[in-house]
């Protein structure tokens, strides 16, 4: 039997860890690097109105596109997929950088997206594939410590190329990282391919990628670019809804559908995904909001504000990688409360001190937040993972992740409608600290939320099997 003694970089398997840490770093920084250098694009390309599509496009090519992703790499392999990813993120990264414009930056930026949406749930989903559930948790604390440190490095980066005006650089730096991660991939890990004949679901895929595209583009710009009730907002969600519908009738005639809907059928993979859903939306609260509500309440720095927030991704590497000794001990559910339990204590320290700023108080209540999600979220996912075969598993993991982007988007939108009616169009402290305690006191509601979709996890036991080989058979 394999043990957790055979998970690191100096492991068997540690070639392969070190590619999919090098592969999450893409994504990490991405993540990280662009929002302190918006200023300078905007001065140099135009299009202020604009620059929000910079984050919006790439959310909404990456929450529809993972779906599809996750099953084709059940059926095609997991190794194709994410190299196809870095591929679309590293043309996506190449033409950001030859940018001329704010729409070619915003049109480049949804390549981008498409990549990532493959690259983050197959590097999750290769993880579930070559280690035990015993070995797992320690490999998700790899993968999160790679967030941990991009949090730091990211904006660290984005401000020094902004400070250069050198704000290609930010797309530009991708290109190395690729290319190493698809030079470790191909080196490190091997799938074998049994020759098996496959009927795409075509329709259901082109279904769910435009019905999901209306719906998530009416959340994210509905009160922003256009108001609830205008033609354009109502058109979005109508069309969007029968589209969606129309997707559930195919799926359910389809001999292989892109999103077999037994995903919510099943009271783990059901409960999970909700726990994935508020967590998205936990996070958009918490990273959306913080940095305004320092720098606007106490005039504090944006390093200052990001480093505060950073505590969050510090928080989370570290008990992701403790969680596992719990979960074989006490098991996947009465982990997954233990640590929603400490996330609504550290939201609950940041909503119930809002009113008086404090950057201290908010860098512990996110550290406990961090704590908290690192407890629960790593194992909750490891659960529904474990709970499938392999053939299955690619989209599972998928709709885990598809279930937290679409969190992000439901809560910026929510958070959104929340502020700005507290704001009342003021931009003065007093106001900012007002509508900033509203958004964390919502955010303690979504964690209440996740807790009581984590109640009703059912009790599965924790199998610590053998694990699976790397060379594991591929259906294509």
């Amino acid at each position: 039997m394999t043990t957790t003694a055979s998970v690191g970089l100096r492991s068997e398997r540690g070639p392969i860890l070190l590619a999919l840490m090098v592969t999450t770093g893409l994504v990490a920084i991405d993540a990280t690097i662009l929002a302190t250098a918006v200023p300078t694009i905007v001065a140099d390309l135009g299009g202020f109105s604009q620059f929000p599509w910079l984050f919006s496009i790439y959310l909404l090519a990456q929450a529809v596109s993972v779906p599809v992703y996750a099953k084709l790499s059940d059926t095609l392999g997991r190794k194709p997929i994410i190299l196809i990813g870095i591929g679309l993120f590293l043309i996506g990264s190449i033409l950001c950088g030859l940018a001329w414009s704010m729409p070619a930056l915003i049109a480049f930026r949804a390549v981008q997206g498409l990549g990532a949406g493959a690259i983050q749930p197959m590097a999750i989903t290769i993880a579930g594939d070559i280690y035990t559930v015993a070995e797992r948790a320690k490999t998700q604390g790899y993968l999160a410590s790679v967030w941990a440190i991009s949090s730091v490095v990211g904006p660290s980066l984005g401000g020094i190329f902004a400070a250069l005006d050198a704000w290609r650089w930010i797309f530009w730096i991708n290109i190395p990282l690729c290319l190493l991660a698809a030079f470790l991939l191909l080196r490190s890990f091997h799938e074998k391919i049994e020759r098996v004949r496959h009927r795409i679901d075509y329709a259901g895929a082109i279904l769910l990628t435009v019905s999901l595209s209306l719906l998530i583009l009416a959340v994210l710009e509905g009160g922003q670019a256009w108001a609830w009730n205008s033609w354009q907002s109502i058109g979005a969600f109508a069309v969007g809804g029968v589209l969606l519908l129309a997707f559930v009738l195919v799926e359910h005639r389809a001999a292989e559908p892109v999103l077999p809907l037994w995903v919510l059928s099943r009271r783990l993979l059901l409960t999970t995904s909700l726990i994935a859903l508020a967590t998205g939306a936990l996070l958009t609260g918490l990273t959306s909001y913080v940095p305004t509500y320092l720098e606007g309440s106490l005039r504090t720095s944006p390093l200052l504000a990001g480093l505060a927030l950073a505590a969050l991704t510090l928080g989370w590497p570290i008990a992701a990688t403790v969680s596992g000794r719990w979960y074989l001990r006490y098991g996947f559910k009465r982990t997954v409360l233990a640590g929603l339990v400490i996330a609504i204590l550290g939201a609950a320290l940041i909503a119930a001190l809002a009113a008086t700023p404090s950057v201290m108080v908010i860098a512990i209540g996110c550290f406990i937040v961090g704590l908290g999600l690192g407890t629960s979220v790593t194992p909750a996912l490891i659960a529904a993972q474990s709970s499938v075969e392999w053939n299955e598993r690619g989209v599972v993991t998928g709709t885990n992740m598809f279930a937290r982007s679409i969190g992000s988007a439901v809560g910026v939108a929510i958070f959104g409608a929340i502020a700005n009616s507290v704001l009342a169009g003021s931009q003065s402290a007093p106001a900012i600290t007002a509508a900033s305690a509203a958004v964390f006191a919502a955010v303690v509601v979504v964690a209440i939320a996740s807790l009581v979709a984590a109640w009703f996890m059912p009790a599965t036991p924790v199998a610590v099997a053998v694990v699976e080989p790397v060379e594991t058979p591929v259906v294509e």
